[in-house]
């Protein structure tokens, strides 16, 4: 192997590719990234069996080669390597020599037959603009369970209905669900993608302009671009029928600012109590809408929210955390809340959006 390529475009490269290596002690291997050496391309390739990259990197190859350097010291050396534009590498020994005009230096290799290939994914093709698809995940992803003792939870669900493409999340205290438009009629009856690959999947697309290539089959996606090639994992499971806790209609209705209701919830969240708990209480026919919240060790505090108000009134208590987080989904200047009695879910849905909803249960007191 002997080629010669940019420094930059090296560095960027091994910034994503680092993501996805593996720390698994019984497979040393996964802690490295595979260099293919072939035609005018230099491939970068890792995998934690999870998810798995390839990301090409134009560079001008006078000898075609294969080698497996570990990951975190690829990662270190090109951090503080500055100041040159072009890099050469050669394989000499079974090690990668590594020479700009000032440096020169020899990085051991590892043995690479051992190291997984990475699945080319066959089967359903979607083509969408990266930012639909990154809008899709990014609107509900925060929502999906941390937890590994139920997978099909700690998931983000999509599947297709008509010209929508739809995102869900839960981690069976709250939920989200984003629609996004397609020009594609599709037929595949939804997949699980792991709530911990879809980080990755986010910080490996964002920032790509025009369309990704998404192919789906059985216990596999892949998403491509000319010099980004990604697979991941798809659970083997059942989501909830989550349509079913969605309140078909409400008792109590508030419509009111985004931005005020954050400010009162941020207020709020000071004298919340050790499980973030604050208080809604709605009045319909007093026009009163507060937020009260309660610590034996700080205070308590009362916030009254400007709103328009109509139904029953009630009182629930919620997860200001739960709460909060949707915000990063909403760019409404207005929201509504819909609730339908006492120990029922609250509904949150941005006016004039109607591609955005967000559930959350309140707690019991």
């Amino acid at each position: 192997m002997k080629l010669e390529c940019s420094i930059e475009k090296i560095k960027n490269a091994l910034m994503l590719v680092d993501r996805i290596t593996g720390k698994n002690l019984t497979l040393p291997v996964l802690g490295s990234v595979l260099w293919v050496a072939t035609g005018k391309t230099l491939k970068l390739r890792a995998t934690n069996l999870n998810i798995g990259i390839e990301m090409e990197v134009p560079a001008k190859i006078e000898k075609e080669g294969v080698v497996a350097i570990r990951s975190d010291i690829l990662s270190s050396l090109f951090s503080v390597l500055s100041g040159d534009s072009l890099v050469s590498f050669e394989l000499i020994n079974d090690n990668l020599s590594v020479k700009t005009k000032s440096n020169t230096i020899i990085l051991k290799s590892i043995p690479s037959d051992d190291f997984p290939t990475i699945p080319i994914v066959e089967g359903e093709e979607l083509i969408i603009p990266a930012r639909k698809f990154l809008e899709g995940i990014k609107s509900v992803y925060y929502s999906a369970s941390i937890s590994e003792i139920k997978p099909e939870i700690g998931s983000i669900y999509i599947y297709p209905e008509d010209d929508l493409l739809i995102f869900v999340a839960t981690d069976s205290f709250r939920l989200a669900e984003k629609k996004v438009k397609i020009k594609q009629k599709l037929t595949f009856g939804g997949i699980l993608i792991p709530f911990k690959n879809t980080a990755e999947i986010i910080k490996v697309l964002d920032g790509i302009e025009g369309d990704i290539k998404i192919h789906l089959q059985k216990n596999q996606i892949s998403f491509s671009t000319p010099n980004i090639y990604l697979t991941s994992r798809i659970i083997d499971g059942s989501f909830p029928d989550y349509k079913q806790i969605i309140p078909k209609a409400s008792t109590t209705e508030i419509t009111l600012l985004k931005q005020d209701f954050i400010s009162s919830l941020k207020v709020s969240n000071v004298f919340s109590d050790k499980l973030n708990q604050v208080t809604f209480n709605i009045k319909p026919k007093e026009r009163v809408f507060e937020i009260e919240a309660k610590n034996s060790d700080v205070g308590e505090n009362i916030t009254l929210i400007t709103a328009a108000l109509s139904g029953e009134s009630i009182s629930l208590n919620f997860n200001y955390k739960y709460i909060i987080d949707c915000f990063t989904s909403i760019t409404a200047d207005s929201l509504v809340l819909q609730f339908n009695g006492s120990n029922r879910a609250m509904v949150i849905k941005p006016i004039g959006d109607p591609s955005f909803m967000y559930l959350v249960m309140p707690m019991n007191r």
